[in-house]
């Protein structure tokens, strides 16, 4: 049941905003306020158990991806920049900037969390200590790699371009490791 308040909450962000009842949450969910609130106290708390939810799918995914001996280094620093959390749809410019206005503590925890990657960062400098990468300044390197991805927040641009997340995820993270020159291309 609480899986379905959470996806109902995103649903109803997603339609109306952040600023909706709980009684508009029961009506989508077709249920009433008391067993809404046996579940959840309030809003707030529904809001809060969608980011510990995502923080800590992501986590697992990144280390999973860490921990996979499957994978080469390389493969490693492009799976881990392309984890997309459950509740991604959630995660929009709009949608985080009513939430920074009307729930700034739950705002400053999300914006912590997507600007916080040890993970990927422990990649890069071994992905530069082993020669893969060039010699580069890693806290710039993630300040690229977490500015670029979060575009992928910009769900207009993703809708007027025709492209899914996940493509853009790619692209990012093609452009990002292998540049934007053909190997062949004459400077």
């Amino acid at each position: 049941m609480k899986d379905r308040i959470m996806q109902a909450f995103v649903d109803e962000v997603k339609d109306k905003g952040i600023k909706f009842t709980m009684d508009d949450l029961a009506g989508r969910l077709g249920i009433s306020k008391r067993t809404l609130y046996e579940n959840f106290s309030s809003k707030v708390e529904i809001l809060e158990a969608i980011i510990e939810l995502t923080i800590t799918e992501f986590d697992e995914k990144t280390e999973a991806i860490v921990e996979d001996s499957s994978l080469s280094l390389l493969e490693k620093i492009k799976a881990a920049i392309m984890v997309v959390p459950k509740y991604d749809e959630f995660y929009d410019l709009q949608i985080l900037e009513q939430m920074k206005k009307y729930y700034p503590k739950q705002w400053e925890r999300m914006n912590h969390s997507l600007s916080e990657w040890e993970a990927l960062k422990n990649l890069l400098e071994q992905g530069i200590e082993e020669g893969l990468l060039k010699e580069q300044n890693v806290e710039l390197l993630m300040r690229l790699v977490i500015d670029a991805t979060n575009l992928t927040l910009d769900r207009r641009f993703i809708w007027e371009n025709r492209i899914t997340v996940e493509e853009a995820m790619n692209g990012i993270v093609n452009v990002l490791l292998f540049g934007m020159v053909e190997r062949n291309a004459e400077p």
